[in-house]
């Protein structure tokens, strides 16, 4: 099939063809995300699964494996790309699934997604990019159904919590016959470090909606992802918040930087499942800034500097001093620092017949790196193993509609909470 190359130190020979595509090839594994992908699929993959390293560097490739567990010492090496379409198809044609780390997406991800779904291979990403998300819906959504593709955006923090816990929300209600979901929220509360790529891919969005005002009319709209924005029938969403507020139970919110990408991929879930959920859902995302005056304080905070750093981004001088201070991407905090982290989501969901559940989607590890790395890892062995426990569809999708409950399986016994309760 292709050619992977492997170094003298281990694995075979360059002139070594594989002949069968491997189970998962992980592209982007000498960054950072990639890397703590690369290993905890070396530590957590079942025997008999076949995974792959790729990326542009040979000897980058070599110097991670080498940094692995054992288990990945025969690991096959595959160099492309991103910018070449014929090294992405020739990385597409080598898997079964390609899980990728390479942002950002609306740079990197246009080739590979487009070789994927030609090839009939699933893919896999950490996206947070709408703009991003809708280029691939309006190029390949089509393709990748002929050929049976899964092309599954947004694996990881971002979106993999937000999606499973409405899904759940769905099952519950559904299970009680309470009706469909009508005010959702969710409250995201977390301790972690902002990931380098997350703040190129901010940075990169809001260059391209400044430069196209259609675009900036696309990313604002609550619909973006709709398979169909003329038929959506929900009536009009929350407004992504811009200011601190409180939440039902007291606790003090302020806007949550993932919510503008999070909200549109629930309600693309929605949208491909007919509606399921509910045809009046309203849903929206804040972060959790605790109670009383503290709580009042850190929502102010929050607020505040996030809303500095956007402006930031828009003045151009400022762009070399936000470099210097922010996160580069491929980088990422100490080990110590990603285990301390954890990450918790809360969903309030009503029905219309007036039922009320409580989920929780939370975990150990920093969530834009640690626990990333386990979503998107688990996401790939899903994609992988899942077969005909998998939902029955193809196309561009969401971790919801796409892994559904294998993918809520595999993330629980990784050891992660996804819990849904009725409490009303």
């Amino acid at each position: 099939m292709v050619n992977p190359q492997h170094d003298s130190t281990g694995g075979a020979g360059p002139s070594e063809p594989v002949n069968e595509p491997v189970d998962i090839a992980l592209y982007g594994a000498t960054g950072f995300v990639g890397a703590l992908t690369a290993a905890y699929l070396a530590e957590h993959a079942p025997p008999g699964v076949t995974i792959a390293l790729a990326g542009r560097s040979e000897a980058k490739l070599a110097a991670t494996r080498a940094s692995l567990p054992a288990a990945a010492r025969d690991w096959p090496l595959i160099v492309a790309d991103s910018g070449d379409p014929a090294a992405t198809d020739r990385l597409a044609q080598a898997a079964r699934v390609v899980v990728t780390t390479v942002g950002p997406y609306a740079r990197h991800g246009r080739n590979l997604v487009a070789s994927c779904a030609r090839a009939g291979t699933h893919y896999a990403d950490l996206t947070g990019e709408v703009l991003f998300v809708r280029d691939s819906i309006d190029r390949c959504h089509g393709v990748a159904e002929s050929t049976g593709a899964r092309i599954v955006h947004s694996c990881g923090y971002d979106s993999v919590p937000s999606d499973l816990g409405v899904w759940l929300a769905h099952a519950a209600a559904s299970a009680d016959d309470a009706g469909g979901l009508t005010e959702v929220r969710t409250l995201a509360s977390l301790r972690g470090g902002v990931s380098g790529g997350t703040v190129d891919s901010l940075r990169g969005q809001l260059d391209a909606v400044r430069a196209d005002r259609s675009l900036r009319r696309l990313a604002a709209d609550p619909h973006a992802l709709s398979p169909d924005r003329a038929a959506e029938p929900t009536p009009s969403q929350p407004a992504d918040a811009a200011a601190p507020g409180r939440a039902r139970d007291g606790r003090w919110t302020a806007p949550f930087v993932m919510a503008s990408h999070n909200t549109r991929i629930v309600r693309r879930s929605n949208a491909l499942l007919g509606h399921a959920y509910g045809r009046g859902l309203r849903y929206g995302e804040l972060q959790n800034c605790g109670r009383g005056p503290l709580g009042a304080v850190t929502a102010a905070g929050v607020t505040a500097g996030l809303g500095a750093l956007l402006g930031a981004f828009a003045l151009t001088p400022l762009r070399p001093l936000l470099d210097r201070v922010l996160p580069a991407p491929g980088t990422g905090p100490s080990e110590r620092t990603r285990e301390r982290g954890w990450f918790r989501m809360d969903t309030d969901a009503r029905t219309g017949r007036g039922a009320r559940y409580r989920v929780q989607v939370s975990g150990p590890g920093d969530p834009g790196y640690a626990a990333t790395a386990v979503m998107l890892g688990e996401s790939g062995l899903a994609l992988a193993l899942g077969g005909a426990s998998l939902p029955d569809r193809a196309g561009v999708l969401t971790p919801a509609t796409a892994m559904g409950d294998v993918l809520v399986e595999r993330l629980r016994a990784a050891g992660q909470t996804l819990s849904a309760e009725r409490i009303g």
